[in-house]
């Protein structure tokens, strides 16, 4: 019997679909919008 987790099924041809829980593009905004949250705190600190 396969292990199959909540994430991932198996279609008719075999292959594995993984299902996100958010789309990519609200990965990538959200990646970016953290690390320049993190860039401002950076160079903020930096002119000290």
């Amino acid at each position: 019997m396969l292990n199959i987790t909540r994430a991932t099924h198996f279609l008719a041809e075999g292959h594995i679909v993984r299902h996100e829980p958010a789309s990519p593009v609200f990965f990538g905004v959200f990646a970016f919008g953290v690390l320049a949250a993190l860039l401002y705190l950076v160079l903020r600190l930096d002119r000290d």
